[in-house]
């Protein structure tokens, strides 16, 4: 089967991998770009879990306050390099986190930090279970994995705070 150079900026466009990859998506889809976006994304989950133990101490701090200023989230938001925490995929992601929790209000990163025991729902409770506000078929771990499959660097949340008067 023949890809067109079209299809391949189409589907680049869309994941933003690499032309290779994105040819090779298309040619194991058969055309099909659906599969081909889906076979990137297991390919993308497949390089975040070998990336998953290297060190990631360079980053950016991100605050949100939602308009009126009565209610705010700030992220720490770490990567490998500072290359990577400069990028504007890095920083949307980190600007985007701080909203989500301002938003949803999560009390945990990952579902194990909840105590044992505790009557919690982890999906609402767990930062990286939660639905993404801006595409609520993916989690915030779909973003992150996304991301990183694209940077070939592990990103990691490291903190967050909410604030909110009143409360």
């Amino acid at each position: 089967m023949k890809v067109s150079t079209g299809q391949i900026k189409e589907l680049r466009d869309q994941s933003g991998a690499g032309i290779m990859d994105c040819k090779n998506a298309l040619l194991e889809a058969a055309g099909d770009m659906e599969k081909a976006l889906q076979c990137l994304r297991e390919k993308g989950f497949a390089l975040a879990a070998k990336k998953v133990e290297r060190a990631a101490r360079q980053g950016v701090i991100e605050a949100y306050i939602h308009a009126g200023g009565r209610i705010g989230a700030m992220v720490e938001l770490n990567c490998e390099t500072d290359f990577v925490a400069r990028t504007d995929e890095f920083k949307e992601l980190a600007h985007n986190l701080a909203m989500q929790i301002t938003a949803l209000s999560p009390q945990y990163i990952t579902s194990e930090e909840i105590p044992e025991g505790a009557d919690i729902e982890p999906q609402e409770a767990c930062l990286l279970l939660q639905p993404y506000i801006k595409a609520p078929d993916m989690t915030i771990q779909d973003i992150i994995t996304e991301l990183i499959a694209k940077v070939g660097e592990n990103i990691k949340v490291n903190r967050f705070a909410r604030f909110e008067i009143g409360v």
